[in-house]
């Protein structure tokens, strides 16, 4: 199929990469020992039980339980796809990533329009620099408090007056107009001619968590203009519903906080991370959005929204609650932030400063937040009142994942309706079907690993994935051929995948099988506890010992069932397969 990536260049591409390198850039990392730790990115913790093993170039928390490589990593955290985890690895190495059977049309053109976008920023980062009339610009933005440096963090820019500056530097041909008007910075009138869709504006380029450049806003100089604000429109590298202005950058300060601020504007954000609060990101002119917070949770389990002290900001913090309930799952965290009326966090962090701003003083959690707010006009001393708080509240709460949170929010509205809590659960259970009972995410992980079964072929994979540099003698691999088991047959490929590879390593052998049948056991074998397999103090001979015992136990196994077979006049080879499976299961069946 055109445009499938190698899994050679993968398998290479993992030699290069270091996982300890990828995940530092993310979480800070302290080594500790042969390995290195920290507290998980995927769920709440106070003590680190997440690992990451450079020798093992394999990621794992012992609290929650996930797992997985260098890729595995930029997809769960970063929330990269498949593909583009590897094209951001291949960039750190200086690699092209190559691609069977061609490039998709598709994809080719995409890399065109985002090379094209980083021109663009490029033309209009220079133009704030150098163009004759870019000085009025200069002058606002250091009337806002904004020194050049950061203005060079973020790439601010300018775009000339006149209806053709960009065309007349970027499209010079047929085809570069057009892929100008694919990403919306050109605008095509009736005539079929073109006109720059920015002009005399401060651009603030908008970059994906990549770091792609894939859309700009702009901000007028005439006051006459209209709109204030002027955002790129959907294009195909830009949808406004999902990309946040500064979390390119903002991803960088999350190693030293662990919270990220969600403001109204661009000159917030720019304006905090001039006064040293650098983890600010702002929605582009819409709602918040579903796709906007579980964008943001892959980075950080708090968020804090600063609203303007208005009625518009008012109703954007109700919608952003509304949003954000159903995916308040364990360890995330909500909190509001309400500027004084007429001021926005720019106005505030200006006026006040930074530390005023960052206090917890000036956050209200969630849970207070709503109940807050349907209180308001409400009589709690009378009957009737609070059998309405309870009807308002219910709904909401009813939105919010079964757990500690959802629990705790109808005890203390019971204590303040007074009721049981008994009543309220009634309540809640007639508001929506009863969920299926979640337990802690740590415990059912830390279960599975301690209780799931292990046979002699699991426990052999399980062995080589730890430690590939093991191997057994030709006598013994022959043996194992003549057995015709899915099992064996995959401990097999293992075993001469490993011998044929000069640097092979957990990850590089999770990753050659990602997509396989087995891929998903081999991730459960990788994580699942085994004392003997951590051990230090065990050398390469004991463990290659080990591996021996596990193929003799395999043999044993297998010419016990044939002897059962025997026994219960069971004939050909399809039936004892089908005893074997049964019997002690087959890597990638849940068995095993």
């Amino acid at each position: 199929m055109a445009g499938l990536i190698p899994q050679q260049f993968i398998d290479d591409l993992l030699t290069r990469v270091d996982i300890i390198d990828v995940i530092d850039g993310y979480v800070a990392l302290k080594k500790a020992g042969r390995n290195h730790q920290a507290r998980c990115p995927f769920h709440e913790e106070k003590t680190p039980s997440f690992t990451v093993s450079q020798e093992k170039q394999f990621y794992h928390c012992f609290g929650c339980g996930a797992n997985g490589t260098a890729i595995t990593f930029l997809m769960e955290y970063a929330g990269l796809d498949f593909v583009s985890a590897i094209e951001e690895l291949a960039s750190r190495v200086g690699l092209e990533v190559p691609r069977e059977g061609g490039i998709n049309p598709k994809d080719a053109h995409l890399t065109q329009l985002y090379e094209l976008m980083e021109l663009v920023v490029h033309y209009y980062t220079r133009q704030l620099r150098e163009h004759p009339r870019a000085q009025q610009a200069i002058t606002y933005l250091k009337d806002r408090g904004l020194t050049g440096k950061l203005a060079a963090d973020y790439e601010l820019g300018y775009a000339p007056p006149g209806w053709d500056a960009l065309i007349n530097a970027l499209g010079n041909s047929t085809e570069a107009l057009g892929r100008l008007y694919d990403i919306g910075l050109v605008i095509r009138k009736d005539s079929g001619n073109y006109y720059d869709r920015f002009r005399n504006r401060i651009i603030f380029p908008i970059r994906d968590q990549r770091g792609r450049a894939i859309g700009l806003g702009g901000r007028v100089l005439d006051q006459d203009d209209t709109p204030k604000y002027l955002n790129s429109p959907e294009t195909p590298i830009f949808h406004k519903g999902r990309e946040l202005y500064g979390l390119y950058q903002a991803r960088k300060s999350l190693k030293e906080c662990d919270h990220l601020y969600v403001v109204e504007g661009y000159m917030d954000v720019l304006a905090l991370a001039q006064h040293g609060i650098p983890n600010c990101v702002a929605t582009l002119g819409t709602a918040a959005t579903s796709e906007h917070l579980d964008r943001l949770f892959r980075s950080t389990s708090r968020i804090i929204f600063c609203f303007d002290g208005d009625t518009a900001g008012d109703k954007a913090a109700w919608r952003a609650m509304e949003v954000a309930l159903p995916l308040l799952r364990e360890g995330r965290q909500i909190f509001f932030m309400f500027m004084p009326e007429g001021q926005d966090p720019d106005d505030f962090v200006r006026q006040f400063g930074a530390e005023k701003f960052t206090s917890n003083d000036q956050r209200v959690a969630l849970s207070s937040y709503l109940f807050e707010t349907l209180r308001e006009q409400i009589d709690l001393s009378t009957l009737e009142g609070r059998a309405r708080f309870a009807e308002k509240a219910i709904p909401y709460i009813s939105r919010i994942p079964a757990g500690a949170l959802q629990a705790l929010l109808i005890s203390d509205l019971a204590k303040q309706c007074q009721l049981q809590e008994e009543a309220l659960v009634s309540l809640l259970k007639e508001t929506k079907p009863a969920p299926e009972i979640v337990r802690s995410n740590v415990r059912s992980a830390q279960t599975a690993r301690r209780c799931t079964p292990m046979t002699p072929i699991s426990k052999a994979i399980q062995l080589l994935l730890h430690h590939p540099q093991l191997s057994i003698s030709d006598e013994q691999l022959t043996r194992l051929r003549n057995i015709k088991d899915p099992g064996v047959e995959f401990l097999l490929e293992l075993l001469e995948f490993c011998r044929s590879q000069k640097q092979v390593n957990t990850a590089r052998i999770l990753e050659h099988w990602r997509d396989n049948r087995y891929g998903k056991r081999l991730r459960e074998l990788a994580t699942q506890e085994n004392p003997l397999i951590h051990d230090d103090s065990v050398d390469d001979e004991a463990f290659k010992n080990e591996l021996i015992d596990y193929i003799s136990d395999i043999e044993r196994s297998i010419h016990e069932e044939k002897r059962q077979m025997q026994r219960r006049n069971i004939k050909g080879w399809d039936d004892f397969r089908q005893l074997y499976d049964k019997s002690i299961g087959k890597p990638g069946q849940g068995t095993s």
